[in-house]
């Protein structure tokens, strides 16, 4: 797939740096909504970890709800909105798996607490207690003492490939700015969509 035209990646570099700046608590926080081959749709909150000119990364257990909509259906949609700018992007795009390699990177730079986290956790499998987690928590933490945590099988990443990037600024009077970067047929194209 054709990578994103570079005047959009520069744009949401420019913003997202620009977030990291404010009193954003998550910055990289963007909803993702997928649906299942049943046609279910659904959103919820990940964190962008990474983007380059290919698309946008994120991270998750491939048990989970996500991961396995994913599977039946890539076509997903991201959303990001900081307030304190009054801005927004809606991402339109494909799913697709990261490399093991780049898994393995960002695994690496995780928390140890939040790696044993990925072991512990049954991602969307129904829990009986609290008490059961924290419980495989301290199972998890005895068997990895000593050395590092490997990463899981079940646990990976995915990189939202766009075909439709879409910038919203705030203007007054509801005169909102709304610039649209489209893929077709292999080229990008670029226009201005009324508020």
């Amino acid at each position: 797939m054709t990578s994103l035209p570079n005047e959009a990646f520069v744009r949401f570099q420019e913003l997202l740096q620009r977030a990291r700046q404010t009193a954003t608590r998550e910055p990289t926080a963007m909803t993702l909504a997928t649906a299942g081959a049943d046609g279910r749709v659904s959103a919820r909150i990940v964190l962008l970890r990474g983007f380059d000119e290919r698309g946008f990364v994120f991270y998750t257990n491939l048990n989970s709800d996500k991961a396995l909509q994913l599977n039946a259906n890539a076509q997903v949609a991201l959303c990001f909105y900081w307030d304190a700018l009054s801005e927004q992007v809606r991402i339109e795009g494909i799913a697709a798996a990261v490399s093991d390699g780049e898994a393995e990177a960002y695994w690496k730079d995780r928390p140890r607490d939040s790696q044993i986290g990925a072991w512990a956790s049954r991602q969307s499998e129904t829990l009986d207690a609290h008490e059961t987690l924290e419980r495989r928590v301290a199972e998890f933490e005895t068997a990895f003492r000593g050395h590092d945590v490997p990463r899981p099988e079940f646990w990976s990443g995915f990189r939202v490939k766009p075909r439709r990037i879409e910038f919203w600024s705030n203007r007054p009077a509801r005169l909102h700015e709304r610039i649209v970067y489209e893929l077709n047929e292999g080229s990008w194209t670029t226009r201005m969509l009324y508020p």
